[in-house]
């Protein structure tokens, strides 16, 4: 049931982005549109309380709970920047704002641009680890929280391929061209944070 209900709060977040951004830029309803927005935390708390809730009445907590765990986490940290992306592209696009900034692509803005990356990451990593503690700490001495400590394990390697990309930006910094900047490519955003499946 957990693992349906995450699916259903992912499938929901891009519903729920979907609909605002449209309501508040195609459909000229800004507060509606804010109001949807708005809803994307509610997703999180109910996916939360569930866990809890079925951690609780008694279940023994395995993979899907560490799942939940860090779902929200990795939410909490990529999903504001997920929904200022595709806000900045929509208005954009139907709305008559300004383009969207990409990403700089050289030296230490790119590298201070990676460690703001590398930040968002590593908050998602720190709550997902923090819901994990609390979740074994929940379940006590007495249940099997292999599972959940076997996520708590993964982290660090997150957070540590985010650092290492930012450190190799800033130890080895790109170089603008001689001849001047290249041109942009006309595909998406280079390395912006997304959303976790």
């Amino acid at each position: 049931m957990i693992v349906t209900l995450i699916i259903a709060c992912e499938v929901a977040f891009w519903v729920l982005l979907a609909a605002g951004l449209a309501f508040r830029y195609v459909f000229r309803m800004p507060r509606l549109g804010l109001a949807l927005l708005l809803c994307e935390p509610l997703l999180e708390i109910v996916l939360f309380a569930v866990t809890a809730t079925d951690l609780r009445n008694g279940a023994e907590p395995d993979w899907r709970h560490g799942l939940a765990a860090v779902y929200i986490g990795f939410t909490v940290g990529l999903g504001h920047s997920t929904i200022k992306w595709a806000d900045a592209r929509v208005a954009h696009r139907f709305a008559g704002g300004p383009p969207p900034v990409r990403p700089p692509k050289y030296g230490r803005a790119r590298a201070v641009h990676e460690w703001k990356v590398a930040g968002r990451w590593t908050l998602a990593a720190l709550v997902a680890v923090a819901l994990l503690q609390a979740a074994v700490r929940y379940v006590g001495g007495d249940g099997d929280t292999g599972s959940l400590r076997a996520w708590q394990q993964r982290m660090p390697f997150v957070v540590g391929v985010n650092v290492v990309i930012a450190a190799s930006y800033t130890l080895f910094p790109k170089r603008e061209p001689k001849g001047g900047p290249e041109p942009e490519p006309k595909g998406g955003p280079e390395r912006e944070p997304a959303k976790m499946d």
